[in-house]
């Protein structure tokens, strides 16, 4: 539906090469986990930060022509606390950043309110996030919204698909929808 494998898999192949080749002393594993993981150190044995930044994606498209904006907040921390928890982690704090090319203070505040909710929901700290106006990049009417997440896993703890096993049980939980991921395949097929 639009989405490129191959280029998105040469941007994640680049991006190993970028830098100086020695990773951080703190940082554990590598890229393609749901969560970037940082181990504190000695002074907190054990302890390892697991963060996320992810959008909703086209379902902006969806919620924006259906006047539906209230739940996309909440679709957004959701997803958000989604990868860190497959990683093991209990979600801490949440940023988010909500772009835009006309300000529209109802539809801004619907859906940072949504934020909001989902967050005292959860038990998680919306610890701050930026609104930005830019007329020279977005549309009027059109916005983007982008969370990032921060949660807490003892190390000896983190789930990273290693100790998966032939012969273990896989659990599927029912959904009130689609989540914020296959918008564009579904907006393609209808």
């Amino acid at each position: 539906a639009g989405v490129d494998i191959e280029a998105g898999d040469a941007v994640v192949a680049g991006l190993r090469g970028i830098g100086d080749g020695r990773p951080h002393p703190n940082v554990i594993g590598g890229l393609g986990h749901f969560g970037g993981f940082y181990r504190l150190g000695a002074q907190y044995p054990g302890a390892t930060l697991v963060s996320s930044i992810d959008g909703v994606g086209t379902k902006l498209l969806v919620a924006s022509i259906a006047g539906q904006l209230d739940g996309i907040g909440a679709d957004l921390v959701n997803h958000c606390v989604n990868d860190i928890a497959a990683c093991g982690a209990e979600p801490l704090f949440f940023l988010d950043y909500y772009g835009t090319g006309k300000l529209d203070p109802d539809d801004a505040l619907t859906v940072i309110g949504g934020i909001a909710r989902a967050c005292a929901g959860l038990g998680v700290a919306l610890v701050g996030g930026e609104t930005a106006e830019m007329p020279g990049l977005y549309r009027d009417g059109d916005f983007d919204l982008v969370g990032a997440i921060v949660g807490l896993v003892d190390e000896a703890k983190i789930v990273d698909g290693s100790a998966v096993a032939i012969g273990d049980v896989l659990l599927g939980f029912p959904s009130d929808g689609l989540h914020t991921n296959g918008y564009s395949l579904v907006r393609a097929a209808l």
